[in-house]
């Protein structure tokens, strides 16, 4: 799950609309790390409430699933407010 959060926080950052037309030139290097710390946070704690709820189980698809569009969610929010700054 960390793997999987780390790719989204980087793909969520390098496809964002706002980063590609130029508005995120500060710095970039540190807005990746944002963005994959972001998406990483989020799948794990995806998991944990879905655990703790009981939604899912180790390894279920729907775990998979909830956990990357949380971070998809939660890494469109990160890079979009860097964008605005």
């Amino acid at each position: 799950m960390v793997f999987l959060g780390a790719v989204i926080g980087f793909a969520g950052w390098w496809l964002h609309p706002l980063r590609r037309a130029g508005r995120v030139a500060r710095a970039p290097a540190a807005s990746v790390w944002i963005a994959m710390v972001a998406g990483v946070l989020a799948t794990v704690v995806a998991r944990m409430l879905g655990h703790v709820v009981g939604v899912f189980h180790d390894g279920d698809t729907l775990e998979w699933l909830a956990c990357s569009l949380f971070a998809l969610v939660a890494v469109t929010v990160t890079v979009g407010l860097a964008a605005r700054r």
